[in-house]
């Protein structure tokens, strides 16, 4: 929140790359984000992105608060290795579904999820008996992927 005539050096060279990440978002129709989950949480480098991407001024307008990114699809591809989803013993465990929408309204981004649970299944023998849950979310996922191109097709 420094006056970009103020930075020092290491604030003017983290300015530059909020800079060029908004404007890629602004040129951006749609934006795809890869979203694992790591001990519960988004990844560093995510968090960082969305760090970069609030900068009063740039994607959040100064008199208003209102966030300026607004108006294009933000599709998020999650994965995570264990379940989380309503009904199962870690529901609510997965914090990076829940943060993203939050730190992203900021900016006027809304993110769409598509997402593969149980992604360990095939490799972590404690989870062999969920092994035919995991094709079933891959499965669903998939599909949702692939709906994706059929909206866009009869959009055209």
């Amino acid at each position: 929140m420094v006056a970009p005539a103020e930075h020092t050096p290491a604030q003017a060279t983290s300015w530059a790359l909020t800079e060029q990440l908004i404007d890629e978002v602004r040129r951006a129709d749609t934006i795809l984000l890869g979203l694992p989950v790591y001990n519960f949480g988004a990844p560093s480098t995510v968090k960082a992105w969305v760090d970069h991407l609030v900068a009063l001024g740039l994607s959040v307008d100064p008199a208003t608060q209102e966030g300026l990114l607004g108006g294009r699809d933000l599709i998020v591809l999650a994965a995570r290795g264990g379940g989380y989803a309503p009904g199962t013993p870690r529901e609510g465990w997965d914090h990076a579904e829940q943060w993203l929408p939050h730190g992203l309204s900021i900016v006027g981004l809304t993110p769409r999820f598509i997402t593969a649970e149980l992604t360990l299944a095939d490799v972590n023998p404690a989870m062999a008996p969920f092994k035919a849950l995991a094709v079933e979310s891959l499965t669903a996922a998939e599909t949702a992927i692939d709906a994706l191109w059929e909206t866009d097709a009869v959009a055209a």
